[in-house]
């Protein structure tokens, strides 16, 4: 009994040491986001989103061409030019493009209230500051209200679809997604993003910074008017009850063929153009036909971004698809399995700090609501002053799951008989 009892506190101070000791491993492995500047349109330093075995960052100059590629082309038109959905000063009293920030580590999370898609959304608080940048702004309008924020502290990247801000400093949006810089994540199949095909919005854009640098390591982000009812990866998600096979599904990377002479175009387009030869871009919206997504920033030069019109969809190829999953076709699989989820004390008085940990298995990213949001590793501290029910989600490819946890608190000020 003695031996069993020694084993067992042994291994409750291992468990208790090593949550402890996680945000030094944490802050390592955020250590990436490191090198970005912040603010509106800020510089990523070289800083690439997203790790080595992401399809965005997977080049592509020499992949197969998809044996349906020339019917695709012809369904989108071979005629259909090329347009930068993006540039300098505003068009109609909006700036042209998706605008994004980065944010520094003071920048505290606030609560995002979900709407119509909120049964496919990250709930908890995200880094969304009261001065986020709403696409279209000055006058954000009745359009897809995107915003973008990128996290610098714990490297998060929070977006948002139809985005209005509260009197209180939080939001409402339709959708909310969240998505780890460090990772390889994808939605749940089926399940939608802030955009229509799933899919992270901000990798795929043309920046100015990365532009301005000589080289882009990264697919961009395109969208066409008719779409199919179908993904491929790394979109989870249609929009659209078209199931003509040669329509073009959610996910599908157009290529701008090697054969395209690009020398006559400017250095800033030739920048463009060769990324779209080595990584290519994603549909990831219904919209005008080959609108190629990027950020407002003034320094663009419409005049000159205008010559990329002169390329149309004959010029481009699609670059062979792995499955392309459509209704019938979906995979299923297990969600993340919750091993557990405490709290330690879980009756406190106001003001104690208490201990969250967990273990889960199969998760791709973790969020705890209230107060925390996004979490790395299997611990954190949080000091409650009220009684509180904490709520652990868990994400995977297949679906989510969920834990709950409640810390008591005594109110100190009560008084005593």
């Amino acid at each position: 009994m003695t031996q069993s009892f020694v084993t067992s506190n042994f291994r409750l101070i291992f468990a208790l040491a090593s949550c402890l000791a996680l945000p030094i491993a944490i802050r390592a492995q955020s250590a990436g986001c490191a090198v970005m500047s912040t603010g509106p349109g800020a510089s990523l330093n070289g800083f690439v989103p997203f790790n080595s075995s992401s399809l965005w960052n997977l080049e592509i100059s020499k992949a197969a061409v998809d044996p349906n590629s020339g019917n695709i082309i012809q369904f989108i038109g071979p005629t259909t030019t090329l347009h930068p959905d993006f540039g300098s000063g505003e068009y109609a009293g909006s700036t042209i493009g998706i605008p994004y920030q980065v944010e520094a580590d003071t920048q505290p999370r606030v609560n995002i209230h979900l709407g119509a898609y909120a049964d496919e959304s990250d709930p908890g608080p995200a880094s969304v500051p009261r001065n986020a940048l709403i696409e279209g702004y000055p006058n954000p309008g009745n359009g897809d209200r995107h915003v973008l924020v990128l996290e610098k502290k714990d490297c998060w990247l929070y977006e948002l679809y139809d985005a209005q801000l509260n009197s209180d400093g939080t939001w409402n949006a339709a959708s909310a997604a969240l998505w780890d810089l460090l990772g390889n994540d994808q939605r749940p199949y089926t399940w939608t993003s802030a955009d229509a095909a799933g899919l992270p919005i901000f990798p795929g854009l043309v920046r100015y910074d990365e532009v301005s640098s000589g080289a882009v390591k990264h697919a961009f982000r395109y969208t066409l008017p008719t779409t199919r009812e179908a993904f491929v990866l790394p979109a989870t998600h249609w929009a659209s009850s078209e199931t003509n096979p040669d329509a073009p599904p959610m996910g599908m990377r157009l290529r701008l063929k090697a054969s395209v002479d690009v020398s006559g175009f400017s250095q800033t387009n030739q920048v463009i153009l060769t990324a779209l030869k080595k990584y290519g871009m994603f549909l990831a919206d219904n919209g005008s036909g080959i609108f190629l997504s990027g950020a407002p920033d003034n320094r663009w030069n419409n005049d000159d971004l205008s010559a990329l019109k002169n390329l149309t969809a004959a010029d481009f190829e699609v670059v062979k698809m792995d499955t392309i999953y459509t209704p019938a076709t979906v995979p299923t699989g297990p969600p993340p399995v919750i091993q557990s989820f405490t709290a330690k004390p879980s009756s406190i008085s106001a003001g104690t700090s208490v201990q969250l940990c967990w273990a889960v298995k199969d998760s791709e990213y973790n969020i705890i609501d209230p107060t925390l949001g996004a979490v790395r590793g299997d611990s954190a501290v949080v000091k409650p002053t009220h009684t509180t029910t904490y709520l652990l989600i868990a994400t995977n490819q297949f679906g989510r799951s969920s834990r709950s946890v409640t810390v008591t608190v005594k109110n100190p000020y009560c008084p005593t008989g």
